[in-house]
C-alpha cells in the first residue's frame, strides 16, 4: 500500500464504524462512542452481530459460486474473520479492496492486508459519496472487465436522503460489469418499532445522522437487478446453505442481487 500521512482522528465525536466496534465487542473505540453505544437498545449489540452473520454467510456463498473479486465500502474496524479471510479461504487468488472514510480503520488497515500469496487486498480511506474516487482506486486493483461483489453492509442508513444515497449505490452498480453482485445490508424499525425514538436519539445524541428505512425504502436500492433467493429478508433470514441460521428480529434488511 502506498505511504499515507498519518490520519488526524478526531476522538471528541463519535463514528458509526467505531460504535459498531463497541458493539461487536471489539477494543478500537473511544469513550464517546461508547456513550453512545450504551444509549442504544440493548438489542442492538445481538443484531450487529446478527449483520455480520450475514455478511459471512453471503461472502461465503458468492465465492462458492466462483466469484474471486469483492469491493466492501464502510469496512469498519477489522473484526475476524474479515471478508477477505472469508473468500480467500475458498479462492486464495480472490482480491478485495476495502473503504472507509474513518481515519482510525486506516491505522488497522494492515490487518486488512494480510493477504494469501495468491491474492490480494488493498485499502481506501474514502467515502461512499464520492463513488468515482473508490472506483478510481478499485480499478487498480480488480479486474472491472469480470463480475465484482460490490458490499454495502450496515452503511446506507447513515446516508440521509439529502445525500442521494439511491444515486451513489446506482452509480457504484452502474461500474460493474455483467454477472456483478450487490450485497447489501440496511437498518430498519420495522422489525423494532418500539426501539425507534431510542435509537435515533442515541445516535442524534451522538450527532450522527440515521436514516433507517422501511422494507419499501430499501427495495428500490436493488432496483433493475436480480435478487437472489431468498429475496430481501431481515438478516437471519438470509441463508443458501444448511445450517439455517435461528430466525431472530435483527434490525437489518438484507439482500444480494445479481447485476444483469
Amino acid at each position: 500500500m502506498t505511504a499515507t500521512p498519518k490520519p488526524v482522528i478526531d476522538t471528541s465525536r463519535p463514528h458509526p464504524a467505531r460504535v459498531y466496534d463497541w458493539l461487536l465487542g471489539g477494543k478500537d473505540h473511544y469513550l464517546v462512542d461508547q456513550e453512545v453505544g450504551e444509549k442504544l437498545p440493548a438489542e442492538a449489540r445481538g443484531n450487529a452481530a446478527r449483520n455480520r452473520a450475514f455478511m459471512h454467510r453471503a461472502a461465503a456463498w458468492l465465492a462458492g459460486q466462483g466469484v474471486d473479486q469483492f469491493l466492501d465500502i464502510g469496512t469498519g474496524i477489522p473484526t475476524e474473520p474479515n471478508l477477505h479471510q472469508i473468500v480467500q479461504a475458498l479462492i486464495p487468488s480472490a482480491r478485495v479492496v476495502y473503504a472507509d472514510n474513518d481515519p482510525i480503520v486506516l491505522r488497522h488497515a494492515e490487518a486488512l492486508l494480510v493477504s494469501t500469496e495468491e491474492g490480494a487486498t488493498d485499502y481506501i480511506q474514502a467515502d461512499v459519496r464520492d463513488p468515482e474516487a473508490i472506483l478510481a482506486h478499485a480499478r487498480s486493483v480488480l479486474d472491472f472487465g469480470r463480475p465484482i461483489a460490490l458490499s454495502l453492509i450496515a452503511l446506507l442508513h447513515f446516508i440521509p436522503d439529502a445525500d442521494d444515497p439511491y444515486g451513489v449505490t446506482r452509480a457504484l452498480v452502474d461500474a460493474l460489469p455483467s454477472g456483478s453482485w450487490l450485497v447489501l445490508s440496511h437498518g430498519t424499525a420495522d422489525q423494532h418499532p418500539e426501539l425507534e425514538n431510542s435509537t435515533k436519539d442515541a445516535y442524534k445524541k451522538g450527532a450522527i445522522p440515521l436514516r433507517m428505512r422501511t422494507r419499501a425504502e430499501v427495495e428500490p436500492f436493488f432496483a433493475g437487478l436480480e435478487l437472489a433467493e431468498p429475496g430481501l429478508v431481515t438478516a437471519t433470514d438470509w441463508y443458501r446453505e444448511e445450517p439455517a441460521p435461528v430466525s431472530e428480529r435483527s434490525g437489518f434488511y438484507v439482500g444480494v442481487a445479481r447485476v444483469p
